[in-house]
């Protein structure tokens, strides 16, 4: 498995989930894990993502995804699995 951790931030809007999950299906990226949050207005959402039958490698559909937020409002990041445990390593 081929995991990715993708962040998303920003100010709450409607349509967030729907257009970051839309990109993902038609990129044929799974998601295994998702957890979302809106505090003050203020829209935060984490999700585990398997890329192992991705139609794009890693930097493409990382950028397209941060091109995304920027487009809706948000910052998305994303993260291969290892190097955001080994970040968070307590």
């Amino acid at each position: 498995m081929n995991k990715i951790i993708i962040t998303v931030v920003g100010k709450d809007t409607v349509g967030i989930i729907a257009k970051v999950c839309t990109y993902l299906a038609d990129t044929h990226i799974n998601i295994l894990d998702i957890s979302q949050t809106i505090v003050q207005g203020f829209f935060n959402m984490m999700m585990i993502v398997d890329m192992e039958e991705a139609t794009k490698p890693f930097e493409t559909f990382s950028q397209e995804l941060e091109t995304l937020g920027q487009e809706i409002g948000v910052r998305i990041k994303c993260q291969r699995e290892e190097i955001f445990t080994k970040m968070h390593r307590i």
